[in-house]
C-alpha cells in the first residue's frame, strides 16, 4: 500500500469521526461521541503510519528525507497535530463535544491535501538547503504551535456562539463546555502554541543561517511568522497585564489564526525562499 492511498483512507476516517462528533452533540448521544473518539484515534494511528510509510518510501527512492518538505506533507502533518491536540484536550478537560468543532478542521486539512492536485504527492529529492535536521526541528515545532492555535480557533468559536447565553440553557449550547472552562482552555492552548511557535522561529533562524548564511532576511514567510508571533504575544500581554478575557480573547485568537493561515498559505503566492515552489515540492 502506498502512503497517498493510506492517507486517502485516513481522510475518510477523520470525516466519519467528525460526522459522529457532530451527531453526538446535536442529538445528545454519548455513545456516538465515544465512537467518534475511538475513530479519531484510529485516524491518528493511520495518519502517523502514512507519514512513516512515506518516509520509508523516500529511502527506497534513495532520497532519504523526512516527510515534511512540501505542502502536501506539511498538511498531512498539520492534520495529525490538530487531531492529537484535540484528543489530549478532550481527555484532560472531558469536553468531547468540542470535537464537533475541531475534528472537522482535521478532516478539511487532510482532505485538501488528498484532493487538491499539484501539492507535492510525488516524492522528490530535496534541494541542498533543505537537507538539514534543523528543518525537521523547525517544521515540527511550528506545526505543534499551529495545531494548538487551530484547536484554540474551535474553542473561540464555541465561546462566541455561547456568548450572551446562560450556562444552564437547555439544548445544544448546554451540551458545550461552560464559558469559564472555554476561556481557561483558550488561554492554555494559546500559551502552549506560543511557546512552540517561538521555538519554531528560533530553530528556523538557525536553519536559515546554516542554509543561506544569515539568521534573518525578511523573507515574506519570515515576516509573517513574526507578525503572527506578535499577535499572539499581544494576546497574552493583554490577558495577563490588562486582564482581558472572554470575548476579546476569543476574537484575538481568531485574528491570530487568520495570520497563521496567511503565513502558511498566502505567502506561498509571493516570491521567497520559503515558498513551497522554491523548496522543490
Amino acid at each position: 500500500m502506498s502512503s497517498p492511498y493510506l492517507l486517502s483512507i485516513v481522510t475518510f476516517v477523520y470525516g466519519l469521526s467528525a460526522a459522529m462528533y457532530i451527531f453526538a452533540w446535536v442529538f445528545d448521544k454519548p455513545a456516538s461521541g465515544r465512537a467518534a473518539t475511538w475513530i479519531a484515534v484510529v485516524g491518528v494511528a493511520g495518519n502517523f503510519a502514512g507519514l512513516l510509510l512515506r518516509w520509508m518510501e523516500s529511502y527506497r527512492l534513495q532520497y532519504g528525507h523526512a516527510p515534511l518538505s512540501n505542502l502536501y506533507e506539511s498538511l498531512v502533518f498539520f492534520a495529525l497535530v490538530i487531531a492529537i491536540t484535540h484528543l489530549v484536550v478532550e481527555w484532560k478537560f472531558k469536553t468531547r463535544n468540542l470535537g464537533a468543532f475541531t475534528v472537522p478542521l482535521v478532516f478539511i486539512t487532510i482532505a485538501y491535501a488528498s484532493l487538491k492536485p499539484g501539492l507535492g504527492v510525488e516524492i522528490k529529492p530535496l534541494i541542498p538547503a533543505l537537507k538539514s535536521n534543523w528543518l525537521i526541528a523547525h517544521v515540527v515545532t511550528c506545526f505543534i504551535g499551529y495545531g494548538s492555535f487551530a484547536v484554540s480557533l474551535g474553542v473561540s468559536f464555541i465561546y462566541l456562539i455561547k456568548r450572551g447565553h446562560a450556562d444552564d440553557d437547555d439544548g445544544l449550547l448546554a451540551r458545550l463546555p461552560k464559558a469559564g472552562v472555554l476561556d481557561e482552555l483558550n488561554n492554555q492552548l494559546v500559551m502552549f502554541g506560543f511557546l512552540f511557535l517561538s521555538v519554531g522561529i528560533i530553530t528556523g533562524a538557525v536553519w536559515a543561517n546554516s542554509a543561506w548564511g544569515r539568521y534573518w532576511g525578511w523573507d515574506p514567510k519570515e515576516t509573517w511568522s513574526l507578525i503572527t508571533w506578535f499577535i499572539y504575544a499581544s494576546l497574552l500581554h493583554f490577558r495577563f497585564m490588562r486582564g482581558w478575557q472572554g470575548t476579546r480573547i476569543a476574537i484575538f485568537s481568531m485574528v491570530g489564526f487568520a495570520a497563521v493561515l496567511f503565513t502558511y498559505f498566502g505567502v506561498n503566492l509571493l516570491p521567497g525562499l520559503h515558498s513551497y515552489g522554491a523548496m522543490g515540492g
